[in-house]
Order: structure tokens, then C-alpha cells, then sequence
């Protein structure tokens, strides 16, 4: 793993998962379960309007943060981090993401509390907030909205309906949970965060 900071304050630590995911107009399709022999029908909708949804979560406490932006790139990633910078501004928050290239972007500059921690290349499956993502597909899943703005306020539903123990279950990875374990043997000062989700 490759490690960015602008410096390491004295802050509490928090470890977090960051990732971000498309949504959109177009159906998202699921099997479905049907009695033997009953053909299963679901109304599929080909648009291709759509927003990203940004995301953090972090494993030990469930905490975790969300926000809807019309693109991924650097300035909305730097917008993304700013924001949640200022909403955690009392710990010290380690993200660990993937190697998107808004995420290596030269222009990029951390907030003095952020930290980002690359995963390895193609490692989707150690990123917990793929879980998040495929639990909320898995509600809107043969659901079709006309608009935009109706399908932003049925997530903003969703994550408001977790709580900090419904995304724990999520995300505690247990590779995440004993690497934290083995650092508060090694550091002071660990905090977890209970605050209520926050979608924005």
C-alpha cells in the first residue's frame, strides 16, 4: 500500500474506507425469485442520466459520511475531502481508497487531517465500501425513477435508515478490524465516531 499525508497532527485516529459509486436512471436488474416454472418479469428502463455518489465509512465505529456529485474528478474529489474534512475536524482521518486517477491527482491538496492510504491495484475486494454499495443496489434493484432528484431522495432515505451498527456489519473487514487492533496496542488516543450518517 502507498501512503499520502500532509502531516500527522496530534489528533485522535480514524480509520476510514473510501469509494465511490455511479447511480443512475438506468434499471439496476437482480434475479428474482418466482414459484417453478413462473417466468420471472421485471420493467427495465435504458436511460443513461446519472450522478456519483461519494462515500466513507469508517469499520470500527459505523460511522459514515455521503455525498452526491455530478462527476468523479479531481475537483469534486478535492471538494468531496474538503467537506468531510471540516465535518471530522477533531480526529485525524486515514482513508483507504483505490488508484483512481482523481485520487492521484497533482492538483489534489489534503486537508491537514486527511490521510489516504492506496490499496493494491485491481483489489476491489478489499475495499468495504463495495459492500455498501451493493447492499443499497440490492433496495433500488427493478425500481424505476423518472427523474434524478426522485432516485437522490430514495437513497438519501436509505442512509438515513442505517445505523452505526448496520454499517459496521457492512464494512468491520476482519483483515481492517485486526490491523486497527494491533495499532491501538501501539498508539493512544483512538477514537471511534458514533455520529449519525450524513448524506449531503
Amino acid at each position: 500500500m502507498s501512503y499520502h499525508a500532509a502531516h500527522l497532527p496530534p489528533l485522535p485516529l480514524e480509520l476510514w474506507a473510501l469509494d465511490e459509486s455511479r447511480f443512475g436512471l438506468q434499471t439496476v436488474k437482480r434475479r428474482r425469485l418466482t414459484l417453478k416454472g413462473v417466468k420471472p418479469i421485471g420493467t427495465y428502463q435504458h436511460r443513461f442520466e446519472n450522478f456519483w455518489l461519494y462515500g466513507v465509512v469508517a469499520p470500527r465505529s459505523g460511522a459514515g459520511y455521503f455525498a452526491t456529485q455530478h462527476k468523479l474528478d479531481s475537483a469534486t474529489f478535492q471538494a468531496f475531502l474538503n467537506d468531510f474534512a471540516a465535518s471530522y475536524a477533531t480526529t485525524f482521518n486515514l482513508l483507504l481508497l483505490d488508484n483512481a486517477r482523481a485520487h492521484h491527482a497533482a492538483a489534489l491538496r489534503l486537508p491537514p487531517n486527511i490521510a489516504l492510504l492506496f490499496l493494491p491495484p485491481d483489489t476491489p475486494e478489499l475495499n468495504p465500501c463495495e459492500r455498501v454499495w451493493q447492499a443499497v443496489k440490492d433496495q433500488i434493484a427493478w425500481h424505476n425513477f423518472s427523474v434524478l432528484p426522485a432516485l437522490q431522495d430514495q437513497l438519501a432515505s436509505i442512509f438515513e435508515a442505517y445505523d452505526d451498527d448496520a454499517l459496521r456489519s457492512l464494512t468491520a473487514y476482519p483483515y481492517l478490524t485486526e490491523a486497527i487492533h494491533a495499532l491501538a496496542a501501539r498508539l493512544t488516543g483512538i477514537t471511534s465516531l458514533t455520529s449519525p450518517k450524513r448524506f449531503v
